[in-house]
């Protein structure tokens, strides 16, 4: 490549708009990647946690299951088991509340709402990816558009449109919708991979909440076949 051409160029005969398009783009690309990453390491992690959720299951007590779901306070389905206890111990120790609001339908409101935190924190940081993913493009092309404009200019102040003055300064303002697209496909797949990855995520834990609402109403666990089985841990614990 010419050194007259290529992204130095553009950069160095650019106009403040051309500029503050490229950083803009370089912006939208730098959230987007970091949105990416960390979004794909917390949900590896919450994959990796309900790997503990048959664990659980066959501990001893309660208690012991808890310790099976580790210890970090981030873990949705250690927070699930911690408020489905608490609404079950709630409701239990006031008797009023029987009047109005069964341990059924009470259990079900407390650990959606559980479930609700966590879909919201899962959720978090997607809105930037399908913004980039939406808009970048067009950040690009605007871009493009303006540089062609400025390019065009040039030519007709030099009054000569041959391919060597044309090929160049259009060529460069392309760049911008390269650019665009740049941004844009890697936000966009990672949006598609995140939200299909969450979909599993809450899957296991809306499964999670179904047995943990039977043990704590039945003192049973339902099997995946519609089936009570019987735990033997101890609600006391």
């Amino acid at each position: 490549m010419n050194a007259d051409f290529g992204l130095a160029h553009l950069w160095e005969q650019g106009d403040i708009v051309t500029k503050a398009v490229a950083v803009i783009l370089l912006a939208m690309s730098l959230a987007s990647w970091m949105v990416i990453i960390i979004k794909a390491l917390d949900l590896r992690r919450f994959l990796r946690q309900s790997r503990s959720i048959e664990s659980f299951w066959h501990a001893a007590d309660f208690a012991d299951g808890l310790n099976k779901l580790g210890t970090d306070p981030s873990n949705p389905f250690r927070a699930l088991a911690l408020e489905g206890r608490e609404a079950a111990a709630h409701h239990n120790a006031q008797p009023q509340l029987h009047d109005s609001l069964g341990a059924s339908e009470w259990l079900t409101r407390a650990m959606r709402n559980s479930i609700d935190e966590t879909t919201a924190r899962m959720q978090g940081g997607l809105a930037v990816l399908a913004s980039v993913g939406s808009t970048a493009p067009f950040v690009g092309l605007f871009g493009t558009v303006w540089g062609i404009y400025h390019a065009l200019l040039a030519i007709g102040t030099a009054g000569q449109a041959t391919i060597d003055r044309v090929a160049g300064p259009v060529g460069e303002a392309l760049i911008m919708t390269a650019l665009g697209l740049a941004v844009a496909i890697p936000a966009v797949l990672g949006y598609n991979a995140l939200v299909r990855g969450n979909k599993g995520v809450l899957f296991k834990l809306n499964r999670f909440a179904h047995d943990l609402h039977a043990y704590f109403v039945t003192g049973a666990r339902v099997s995946a076949n519609g089936a009570t089985k019987v735990v033997s841990m101890k609600k006391g614990a």
